[in-house]
């Protein structure tokens, strides 16, 4: 085209973008694009990677997993069972327990938001869905705890059974709130941990009230 050969490009202007990619310096670790994927394998690497932190909650240690890879289906799962084991209870006579469900979600839900804006307000320095991710992957041990609380009301409710109930609510309860603070303590300021430490404790205390005091009608 006429007039191209004059166009000249300065060597202080930075071209943007990668434009060749070397053969051979991928690595299996390195972010790829799944568009040309298995859907079986996509599903099967997710799925490994909720169950990681699922045992990155169980057996809580420092540890940057949750915060760096986060995702909201293990605590959308166990939200959901939590909801349909608390379902039936003797808190609502009128019908079948249905509205337990809806105030399962909104306490877990909106507890943990109302915690993730206490921790960005306080200098926190994780994202808002990294802090969800956690409070809703420490869940998990009271999950647990709501199945065996099931269990033992299937041989009765009386005096041995609330005390077994009591053990396993109480050591639950403190299983999740010190794996949440393993994860989300960190990434606090040294003089604010107390402020962001006590709002977690209030909310595994509510939901573990909840199961504690859930009996079958």
């Amino acid at each position: 085209f006429p007039g191209l050969a004059d166009v000249s490009i300065s060597q202080d202007i930075p071209v943007e973008g990668e434009i060749t990619v070397p053969v051979g310096s991928h690595s299996p670790d390195e972010d790829y694009s799944t568009l040309d994927e298995p859907v079986k394998d996509t599903i099967m690497r997710d799925l490994k990677a909720v169950g990681k932190k699922f045992v990155h909650v169980m057996y809580p240690r420092k540890s940057s997993t949750l915060l760096r890879d986060w995702d909201l289906w293990g605590p959308l799962v166990l939200c959901v069972s939590l909801a349909l084991m608390l379902q039936g209870g003797s808190a609502d006579s009128k019908d079948d327990g249905g509205p337990q469900f809806a105030e399962v979600f909104v306490i877990i839900w909106f507890g943990a938001v109302v915690i993730t804006l206490n921790s960005k307000l306080l200098g926190g320095t994780i994202s808002f869905f990294q802090s969800l991710c956690v409070l809703g992957y420490c869940v998990m041990p009271l999950t647990v705890a709501m199945l065996v609380c099931r269990l033992v009301l299937l041989a009765g409710a009386g005096t041995v059974s609330f005390i077994i109930r009591l053990i396993v609510v109480g050591a639950m309860f403190g299983w999740s709130t010190l794996a949440s603070t393993a994860f989300l303590a960190d990434s606090q300021p040294p003089n604010r941990k107390a402020l962001v430490v006590y709002p977690i404790f209030l909310f595994y205390f509510v939901i573990s009230w909840m199961i504690l005091t859930f009996t079958p009608q």
